[in-house]
């Protein structure tokens, strides 16, 4: 029987990403002003740090979530990432690795990048399964090292790093790679931006270890996506159209970490019942996900700012002296 509602899951997702997507345009533009007006020691137009780049920092929201599970302190440097780190953890447990999807703009750019690729060249590749799953080891591998990193520092050592110069001007260096671009980061940038033409989510796939931790954490969601076998005409489009390429047509439900609950595959689906997004028997709709998204996205930040740890709240005088300085400052 052929599916007679219209499917609605790709329209609400997209807006959800293009509006986090700008979201986080403006906090860098506004970062970049914050930084140009300490740089210039205040001849440019002031502005105020926003506090959603810290989101940026990874290894520092890994390391504040550290220190608070071993000190039960909230950290003062960067604690707005750990904020957004627990929050996308929660998601990932409750909506599966949906971050990705729905809310990360590398991986919104990403999937932008070989929309665009599918339009032009008529079509995306694939590498055979013998590379794929090697190179689908790599972001595991990173994450790993991450891991054991943060995992050998103690909590005087987390705390002595974060503020300290280093620390806290590690979003400013963040800014001045992309600003300073070398010849080798270019490059760099320039293959994985061509490559993301012609693979689907390129860095995503093999190189995030951001998505491998939350990939991790999805594997203890109750949310699959499950295909009903006395329904499905067997036509096989959902696994043709999974930015993520699981077999969706040949199983009964979705298990893999891999999955971002993008729901591209139920989009496409022709027949009726076929193919859903559940939670245990009950179906979840695109509204749904977006919400539960939302609730515990703005109930962490919610939190945090309430309770004046969402705001670093330094001194001027630090960022002055700090700030123009930030090149001279190397990793301890």
């Amino acid at each position: 029987m052929r599916r007679l509602a219209r499917d609605h899951s790709q329209r609400i997702r997209q807006a959800v990403q293009i509006a986090f997507f700008l979201l986080n345009v403006w906090i860098g533009i506004q970062f970049y002003f914050f930084v140009r007006y300490y740089e210039t020691n205040g001849a440019t137009c002031p502005a105020s740090r926003p506090s959603g780049i810290d989101g940026w920092l990874p290894i520092a929201s890994l390391m504040n979530l550290k220190y608070l599970l071993q000190t039960g302190e909230i950290p003062r440097i960067h604690a707005a990432g750990m904020f957004l780190l627990l929050a996308f953890l929660l998601i990932s447990v409750a909506m599966r690795k949906s971050f990705c999807s729905w809310l990360c703009p590398v991986g919104t750019l990403s999937e932008w990048l070989w929309k665009l690729g599918r339009e032009t060249f008529r079509r995306n590749w694939t590498f055979p399964r013998w590379l794929d799953l090697p190179l689908r080891g790599i972001k595991y591998l990173l994450l790993a090292l991450f891991l054991y990193a943060v995992g050998s520092m103690s909590s005087d050592a987390i705390r002595a790093f974060l503020e300290g110069p280093y620390g806290v001007v590690a979003d400013v260096k963040l800014l001045n790679f992309f600003r300073y671009l070398s010849l080798t980061a270019a490059v760099t940038l320039g293959v994985l931006l061509i490559g993301s033409l012609f693979v689907r989510n390129l860095w995503c796939r093999y190189l995030c270890p951001y998505g491998a931790l939350l990939g991790l954490f999805a594997l203890a969601s109750p949310v699959r996506i499950r295909r009903n076998p006395a329904a499905c005409i067997d036509c096989a489009k959902c696994a043709q159209a999974c930015p993520s390429t699981l077999p969706v047509d040949t199983l009964v439900q979705i298990r893999s970490a891999e999955c971002t609950v993008c729901m591209t595959c139920v989009s496409v689906c022709p027949a009726e019942d076929a193919l859903d997004l559940r939670a245990g028997r009950r179906r979840l709709s695109p509204a749904m996900v977006a919400g539960v998204i939302g609730m515990i996205f703005f109930s962490l930040y919610g939190y945090a700012e309430l309770s004046g740890h969402w705001d670093a709240k330094l001194p001027q005088g630090l960022y002055l002296e700090l700030i123009p300085r930030a090149s001279e400052f190397a990793h301890p």
